[in-house]
């Protein structure tokens, strides 16, 4: 195995994905020729959020991929399964599992009610060990087989906890599927590896739920996520694994340096993501201010 130059040809299975980072990921793969199968809920158009997985799958085909609409629930093992079955029947095969899909409450835990704590386990960690798990057999046999889960580094300080116990629960136990199973998953040479913004980006969560357009401003644009996964995804697989990847050290050691164009039209310090170590900050020349 070795460094692929893009993703023609390839086929990516992702969950979510019809709107923000998923789709941003999907559309650069799509300039390369991907396949895309995106296994959503987003059927009709919600009041709030924009896109489905019919206008993405329109994005994607524009770019230049193909796309597979499907609509599925992470929560549901045979939905998940039927949508990775027309996957393998479209376009051949499954070579990158993308676990993007994401539920989210940034609450306390009384505030916490137990459906929405079974929600965020049941997406995020749930979620994505179900997803690996049933494209296992397809990435066994692929050539360029990876895992990236949108997840944090296992950065085990209390203040990544005290104000959401639940919700950072969840975002960890699909970093320890990462650690798991990129050992686990060597013999077969699969790359399994965790992407997660230094900054904020600007997404409809975001928006809606940290702080509206003054949070947005301060934020980053998906499309930096989608320059580092791009990159992660063109890794040799039997290499490049077990890795927790902030993305502006992947992209700064990649040779980038023009960081601008992801924050367009502003100077100001950016917002800084939750779960960042300290020492990422520290090491880093971004003006960043701490989101903690």
């Amino acid at each position: 195995m070795a460094d692929i130059k893009n993703l023609k040809g390839k086929t990516i299975f992702m969950s979510g994905g019809s709107r923000g980072i998923g789709l941003a990921i999907a559309l650069r793969a799509a300039r390369d020729g991907a396949n895309v199968a995106i296994a959503a809920k987003t059927a009709e158009p919600h009041a709030k959020l924009p896109g489905t997985i019919y206008t993405a799958a329109e994005e994607i085909e524009a770019a230049g991929g193909k796309a597979l609409p499907l609509i599925c629930d992470v929560r549901s093992e045979d939905l998940v399964q039927a949508a990775i079955d027309k996957t393998v029947d479209t376009f051949g095969g499954i070579d990158i599992c993308v676990n993007n899909a994401s539920a989210i409450s940034l609450t306390g835990t009384e505030a916490t009610s137990m459906k929405r704590y079974d929600l965020m386990n049941s997406v995020n960690a749930r979620g994505t060990f179900l997803m690996s798990k049933l494209c296992l057999p397809y990435l066994k046999i692929s050539k360029h087989a990876h895992i990236i889960n949108l997840s944090p580094p296992l950065d085990m300080s209390a203040k990544w906890f005290k104000n959401h116990t639940a919700y950072t629960m969840a975002k960890y136990g699909m970093s320890m599927c990462t650690l798991g199973m990129a050992e686990e998953f060597k013999p077969h040479k699969i790359g399994v590896n965790s992407l997660w913004p230094l900054t904020a980006i600007d997404t409809a969560a975001v928006r809606n739920v940290l702080g509206g357009d003054q949070m947005a401003r301060m934020s980053r644009t998906p499309d930096i996520l989608s320059d580092t996964a791009h990159i992660m995804m063109c890794k040799d697989p039997a290499e490049f694994t077990g890795n927790f990847i902030i993305d502006e050290e992947l992209l700064r050691a990649e040779g980038v340096t023009d960081f601008a164009k992801y924050a367009p039209g502003y100077d100001g310090p950016l917002a800084g993501d939750f779960f960042v170590p300290d020492d990422v900050f520290d090491r880093l020349p971004t003006k960043v201010m701490k989101g903690y």
